[in-house]
């Protein structure tokens, strides 16, 4: 029997490589992706049940998140050298003549161009065949170890395909987020009131260096292998061949890249790209030629800094003169304000822009910028313009940051004083308004079921809810003129809403949205005051004293009960009679009290909410990561990489069944 499970997961682990292998190298996918993510879902059920069979080369190992304790220092094998740049075509034809007489007298060379991706470099090392270390460039020397956020990038395969496999080898490549990817990413740090990235580069180079690589796993990372380091195989001549060698083991490389006879061949190259480059799917900022032979490249050798046989294009910087006429500011769905430039329409690059990101108030401060100065703008990354410097200062005064929330006339804060963003905590300010709503009737906050983004849209556009507290004044006819609402329905809803009522206090200061106050918060400080108003007449030190409650959750609790619109809502919800107290039992024993637990998999007998809840009740202590201070690990269904970690580290595990004995339930 063990053997046939092995021999299933082998051809399971077997079929999805050959899948990725046909997505990413031959762009020829064979499987829809629902198809691929059930073959997944089907391996690591069965790895799951069986944990001896999964290894670290398995295509479920990318699924893995965990917080790392860090980055530690890894020496490449072979150094990876920076390339010298050039700006102009002169500049590209004298380098071929450096090359010409570096080289035996007379000698043949061809180059190969590639494109040059705006992206974060990164040093692959496989051993025989095995994806052991992925390191940032670094100094060239020694780079971070960021293996584990590395595995997360699909087009890079933890195991090379069996052909004429290497016992070591260093393939040196660019990590990179397309475009489309790259404005989802920015939408989505938008809605959660995240500083926006300047460009996908930026945006690479922070994935790559978080900490908690299920994080990583999200950003949609991508990757194509140009270069060779290391090397302890068959023998490879010329970089061409390297490149075929490459989508031999299952490596990425791109397409576009040419093989030219003579520095002419090569300009052409060059010159066509960046005209074309708005074509492509990702950024690039030039063009990298190198010489083709190996033998050749070894010839001319190093400087201190460069190859010689190599060298960048680089394109002209997309750049653009004109006026500043007013700064403007935006609220942002969580309160963050964010500056804009509003400038004279001008053509950058083909696109006529109008305004562009100044970031935060700190760089308006940095450029020195008014109103009315000619300025420096650039299509950063080529997606989003932004101000560069100030090229003539006709402005007459400095621009000086508002004081108060032009959405609703609270003041702005900066909560930490290293922060960049300013924030307006006004849960009831109209820009905020929709997503505070949602928020509020949310099944973890409130619960109030029918009452989702659609309606919450509409009843906001016919004026029927300006704040949290206008849940409760609804009536059937406001809910009647909401689309696709019958009598039935608008019932159903003023039910719900009026069960919504009765929740617990703990519910009720969740649902309000005081940042960084999550639901283990809410329900720590529901406990320890009891009601609502104990909780607003709260001092910095009944705060501090509270273990569970930090430095920063602290001043926004104050911050935000102190806001004149937070006194008017809770009037407001304690005249709708909405609860707000919160029932202190005493708490209850178990062997789950003053335990840390750690839950994995599908319960069925709880939500995840619902099981944390009552290990709180315990006292205990739920987190989402297993750690070897991790007492229990609770597994229902489909465990993940945590189930696995815990065998590893010892940690006691229990199942659903076991956990709700020692619950009580």
């Amino acid at each position: 029997m063990s053997v046939q499970i092995k021999n299933k997961i082998e051809k399971l682990k077997e079929k999805l490589r050959k899948y990725d292998y046909l997505y990413y190298v031959l762009s020829q996918p064979l499987v829809s992706d629902k198809e691929y993510d059930d073959l997944l879902r089907k391996l690591k059920s069965l790895e799951d049940k069986y944990p001896d069979y999964c290894t670290t080369d398995s295509p479920t190992q990318r699924l893995s998140g965990g917080i790392s304790a860090g980055f530690k220092a890894v020496k490449h094998n072979a150094g990876m050298f920076s390339l010298d740049n050039t700006y102009s075509i002169d500049e590209l034809r004298a380098w071929d003549q450096r090359v010409r007489k570096g080289l035996t007298e007379n000698a043949v060379y061809e180059y190969v161009v590639e494109l040059k991706f705006d992206g974060v470099s990164i040093n692959l090392t496989y051993v025989n065949g095995k994806l052991t270390i992925g390191a940032t460039r670094g100094d060239g020397q020694t780079g971070e170890d960021v293996t584990a956020n590395v595995k997360t990038i699909r087009a890079i395969p933890l195991v090379f395909l069996p052909k004429r496999m290497p016992d070591l080898i260093e393939v040196r490549g660019e990590v990179y987020i397309d475009k489309k990817d790259f404005l989802k990413i920015n939408e989505e740090r938008m809605d959660l009131g995240d500083d926006l990235f300047a460009n996908p580069r930026n945006a690479t180079s922070g994935s790559l260096k978080l900490l908690d690589s299920s994080i990583t796993a999200k950003r949609r990372l991508n990757f194509f292998a140009h270069s060779l380091g290391a090397y302890h195989g068959e023998p490879i001549d010329t970089q061409w061949d390297f490149l075929a060698r490459l989508k031999e083991w299952g490596l990425r490389t791109n397409t576009h890249s040419a093989l030219c006879s003579d520095i002419e061949e090569v300009i052409g190259h060059c010159n066509h790209w960046q005209d074309k480059r708005d074509e492509l799917d990702y950024e690039i900022d030039g063009i990298v030629v190198k010489l083709n032979r190996f033998s050749q490249q070894k010839e001319l050798g190093f400087t201190a800094k460069s190859p010689r046989w190599a060298v960048a294009y680089k394109f002209a910087a997309r750049q653009a003169t004109t006026e500043l006429l007013a700064i403007s500011v935006n609220v942002g769905r969580t309160g963050v304000i964010t500056p804009t430039a509003q400038l004279k329409p001008v053509e950058c690059s083909g696109v006529i822009i109008s305004n562009a990101t100044l970031h935060n108030f700190d760089e308006i401060e940095r450029l020195g910028l008014r109103e009315g100065d000619r300025v420096l703008i650039e299509r950063a990354g080529d997606v989003i313009p932004k101000v560069v410097k100030v090229v003539e200062q006709k402005g007459k005064r400095l621009y000086n940051k508002p004081e108060k929330c032009p959405a609703c006339g609270e003041k702005i804060i900066k909560e930490k004083a290293e922060d960049v963003a300013y924030r307006c905590i006004n849960s009831n300010c109209p820009a905020q308004l929709e997503r505070a709503l949602l928020h509020f009737a949310s099944r973890d906050a409130l619960d109030i079921e029918g009452l989702g983004q659609a309606v919450i849209t509409q009843l906001v556009k016919l004026g029927r809810l300006k704040s949290l507290a206008d849940i409760y004044k609804l009536k059937i006819n406001d809910l009647l003129e909401v689309e696709l609402f019958k009598e039935k329905k608008a019932n159903n809803l003023l039910e719900a809403i009026a069960k919504s009522k009765k929740q617990p206090l703990a519910r009720l200061i969740f649902a309000l949205g005081i940042r960084h106050v999550g639901q283990k918060a809410a329900y720590t400080l529901a406990m320890e005051f009891g009601s609502m108003d104990k909780l607003i007449q709260a001092k910095l030190q009944d705060l501090d004293r509270i273990p569970e409650i930090g430095e920063v959750m602290t001043g926004s609790i104050i911050d935000y009960f102190h806001l004149s619109q937070t006194k008017k809502l809770i009037r407001q919800l304690k005249n709708a009679r909405v609860n707000m107290h919160q029932e202190i039992s005493k708490v209850k024993i178990s062997e789950l009290t003053g335990k840390t637990i750690v839950f994995t998999g599908q319960l069925k007998g709880f939500s995840r909410s619902q099981a944390e809840t009552l290990v709180r009740q315990f006292r205990g202590i739920p987190t989402s990561s297993v750690s070897s201070k991790t007492d229990f690990l609770v597994a229902g269904e489909s465990t993940g990489t945590k189930f696995n970690k815990a065998r590893e580290l010892g940690v006691k595990i229990i199942n659903e069944k076991e956990f709700s004995r020692l619950a009580g339930k």
